[in-house]
């Protein structure tokens, strides 16, 4: 009788467990690698196209940026939430409590930031366990994860390989890896920088493994397997986390600096969302982590506004700006001035391609009707 696909990626992850590590195996190794992978995205696909997985939660994003609170059950989440936004979502001191997705908002240096409140996050939860998987697509929708652990609780790697299992990738970013699809010529690795962790002759084989048989693939930047894979995948989504460990209004100064030591590549903050301990410093590192930029409009001949930040993703353009406030402004665009760090000298004269930096002044010139 022939394997499921899942009994399939099980037998192969079970070989990948077994097989000794070293440079002998690395082939045998990476090929494995590919293959699941592929094997799990013709899962996901059949899963799609029948619909599986549920009921979701739908949640309407709503402000400059969106947090998903991300924990176990019964970490203070929905405390949390109340004490951030004052939403209304249900308390209590058992697991569960939290049944859908709760919204609040707060504003921060003048953006208006969107949190989500959800059920708690439980092993396997890729897997669907525990209504996982809808969980799991309103964190994928979001722009920031805010890890919520209980300060006795702190099993980390639990929630960050959920995530990793549906396609998430945490304080990183893209690999640096192009693929080129062609007709014909077979499969050409290229490599501009010196690779550490992996070989040109596995990373072909991984390609091929995966199902591409034509294509140009040209590596930019010193990647491994699993980073090779996310490429091959192409559907992965990058995050950025802040770490909020809670309640340590309950714990002792020594269990206190052991949870320091154990978490300092994280920089977490140490919160009390019942007794509003850390907020304001959880709300900073949250506003430095979402990489927002604040742009001050100035009408022609006035002073800039400098009371209302127009609130923008880092790396934005003038274009951009343009596009939040209105199509007619592009639409109409002639050219903009830019005063403030982006700018080479004060009042700059700019296109819609000049990217804007945090504290800018953006006048924007548009095409008088007629014109």
């Amino acid at each position: 009788m022939a394997l499921t696909i899942e009994e399939q990626i099980k037998a192969i992850q079970e070989e990948i467990d077994k097989t000794q590590k070293n440079k002998a195996t690395e082939y045998h190794i990476g090929k494995l690698k590919a293959k699941m992978a592929k094997l799990r995205e013709d899962v996901e696909k059949r899963r799609a196209s029948s619909g599986g997985g549920g009921k979701g939660y739908s949640v309407k994003k709503s402000g400059n940026a969106t947090i998903a609170l991300v924990g176990f059950p019964s970490v203070g989440k929905s405390t949390l939430l109340n004490t951030l936004t004052g939403a209304g979502s249900a308390v209590g001191a058992y697991d569960f409590t939290t049944l859908d997705v709760v919204p609040g908002a707060y504003e921060y240096e003048g953006a208006k930031i969107q949190v989500l409140d959800m059920p708690g996050l439980i092993r396997d939860a890729s897997k669907g366990k525990g209504r996982g998987r809808e969980v799991l697509s309103v964190v994928h929708s979001s722009d920031l994860i805010l890890f919520v652990l209980d300060f006795y609780d702190t099993n980390l790697q639990v929630l960050v390989r959920e995530l990793e299992n549906a396609g998430m990738r945490i304080n990183t970013h893209a690999p640096d890896v192009v693929i080129y699809r062609r007709e014909i010529g077979g499969v050409d690795v290229k490599a501009t920088v010196k690779l550490t962790k992996l070989d040109l002759e596995i990373a072909r084989a991984m390609v091929m493994e995966y199902g591409l048989v034509n294509a140009e693939v040209v590596i930019r930047e010193d990647v491994n397997m699993d980073q090779l894979i996310d490429v091959l995948a192409g559907n992965r989504i990058y995050l950025n986390a802040v770490l909020a460990i809670n309640k340590i209004d309950i714990s002792d100064e020594a269990y206190l600096k052991e949870i320091r030591i154990k978490f300092k590549d994280w920089d977490p903050v140490f919160i009390s969302a019942f007794k509003n301990i850390g907020i304001d410093e959880l709300k900073a590192k949250i506003f430095k982590k979402l990489e927002l930029v604040r742009i001050y409009m100035k009408k022609q001949g006035q002073d800039a506004d400098l009371d209302e930040p127009f609130i923008v993703k880092n790396g934005s353009t003038v274009g951009d700006v343009c596009d939040s406030m209105h199509r007619v402004f592009r639409q109409n665009f002639r050219y903009a001035l830019v005063w403030g760090k982006s700018a080479r000298f004060p009042g700059q004269m700019v296109g819609l391609e000049h990217r804007l930096a945090d504290g800018d002044v953006l006048s924007v010139i548009i095409k008088r009707t007629g014109e």
